[in-house]
């Protein structure tokens, strides 16, 4: 991959809230150096934004679909973008 900078927007389905998810998730894409948000979702989801380098992102995106996320995750549904650079760091939203 390049060193472009990506913007990862992700549903996570499965058994993701209630399980540190959010705060395991956020402690990853610190240690990638990825700015963003990770929020859980009223219909039992969470929702991830993580803007990066592309090596970094792909990192993340494969972390999701390992075995050393938290909790259960079913399912990733995702997209990657052009990076906007609205973030100043990652954060955990309500």
């Amino acid at each position: 991959m390049t060193d472009e900078t990506l913007r990862l927007t992700a549903r996570i389905t499965g058994v993701v809230q209630g399980v540190g998810f959010r705060y395991w998730t956020a402690r990853k894409a610190d240690e990638l150096m990825l700015k963003g948000t990770v929020r859980n979702y009223h219909d039992g989801s969470v929702l991830l934004v993580a803007e990066g380098e592309a090596s970094e992102v792909s990192q993340l995106t494969s972390w999701l679909h390992s075995t050393q996320a938290p909790g259960r995750v079913e399912n990733v549904d995702f997209e990657v973008s052009e990076a906007t650079g609205e973030f100043n760091d990652f954060r955990i939203l309500g």
